[in-house]
């Protein structure tokens, strides 16, 4: 495509409450998942200057500090070897092109909510964007953002992240053989979404999730157990209930198949669920709540989703509560998003959609 002077936009969902999570992995097998989007989203922005006079490649991740240049033909990495490694594939028609990247998130770094699954969902949609794709599917994107974190980099991933990121909604994701996932969104009535809005709270724990070496001594057990561990049908059978729950609208069915996901991952290893986690669950307990789930894989930081009982009075003071224990826990605002990630485009100052359609299932 002719490239003129333009920004791609776009904005992808994080990820929270996702009931079976471990199930939808190579040690796994199979499985199934049940997560929820939210706002804020990660928002991503290519610029192309066309009239640069260099290819030069500018990334700036704004949550981890200061912008640089890279050389867009380099084949090792320097700061963000995720984000790196989606921009590798830059159209080559950019020729002399300054392409400038700008990633931010409303998650803390760490928060173990996807928020790095969300910036290679949003990047590879602003790309296909950039390449006039003539359409952008979901899955594919899904498909090439798990791709990327296991094939080229080598990491130890899940499907569900980039899935929640692509879809958004509230996703019920049945993994019949690694990695091959189908997914069903879940049709959520307007005023069961509005109580889960008003009940669910994000809790940052203060510290980014690292506990990579327990995370692997629980891998290579449950790669030595099987398929069919006990702690893993327990989170499977969590991610259905929670399936069931919202389906019937009944909140105190869904508090109690998050108290169950959290518990069997307790199982896994006591540290998943950490000292600072068990904290914030007694806080939520004495006021009321309902259920509690200790975000991504779990361990030492990361965050908590609550979901509040039926007084919006105790959940308040649930919230201040959990402020005052620590100075370091932080309540993050949140918001469904009904919609996965989304592209459009900004030149001449006209904003219009990417090939003016949106992303397609």
């Amino acid at each position: 495509m002719a490239v003129e002077s333009l920004v791609i936009r776009s904005a992808a969902p994080i990820r929270v409450c996702d009931l079976g999570g471990w199930t939808d992995t190579w040690f796994a097998q199979y499985g199934c998942v049940l997560n929820l989007a939210v706002e804020p989203c990660v928002e991503v922005a290519i610029e192309v200057d066309p009239a640069a006079g260099e290819p030069r490649l500018t990334i700036h991740a704004e949550n981890f500090g200061p912008p640089y240049v890279r050389d867009r033909g380099k084949t090792t990495w320097d700061r963000h070897p995720l984000i790196e490694a989606a921009l590798e594939s830059l159209p080559l028609s950019l020729g002399t092109a300054h392409v400038a990247v700008n990633i931010y998130s409303g998650a803390p770094p760490g928060a173990s909510v996807a928020s790095s699954s969300a910036a290679v969902v949003g990047v590879l949609a602003a790309l296909e964007a950039l390449r006039g794709a003539a359409s952008i599917h979901r899955d594919e994107l899904a498909a090439a953002a798990h791709r990327l974190e296991t094939d080229r980099l080598g990491q130890q991933c899940g499907v569900q992240d980039p899935i929640c990121a692509a879809h958004g909604g509230a996703c019920f994701i049945e993994i019949d053989r690694y990695p091959h996932a189908q997914v069903t969104p879940l049709p959520l009535a307007d005023a069961l979404r509005w109580e889960l809005e008003t009940r669910l709270a994000l809790v940052y724990l203060g510290k980014s999730h690292t506990s990579w070496t327990m995370h692997e001594r629980v891998i290579q057990n449950l790669a030595d157990r099987g398929p069919e561990a006990p702690p893993l049908q327990a989170l499977r059978r969590a991610a259905r209930d929670g399936r069931e729950a919202l389906l019937r609208a009944d909140l105190t069915a869904f508090g109690a198949a998050m108290q169950a996901n959290t518990a069997a991952q307790a199982t896994l290893h006591p540290d998943l669920v950490g000292v600072d986690a068990q904290r914030v669950i007694a806080i939520a307990r004495a006021h009321g709540a309902i259920g509690w789930k200790v975000n991504g894989a779990g361990g030492d930081g990361g965050s908590l989703t609550l979901l509040g009982g039926p007084s919006a009075a105790a959940h308040r003071a649930m919230l201040q509560a959990i402020a005052a224990e620590d100075a370091a826990f932080r309540v993050i605002p949140i918001r469904f998003s009904a919609e996965g990630v989304r592209v459009w485009l900004c030149d001449s100052g006209i904003a219009h959609l990417a090939n003016g359609r949106p992303p397609s299932a």
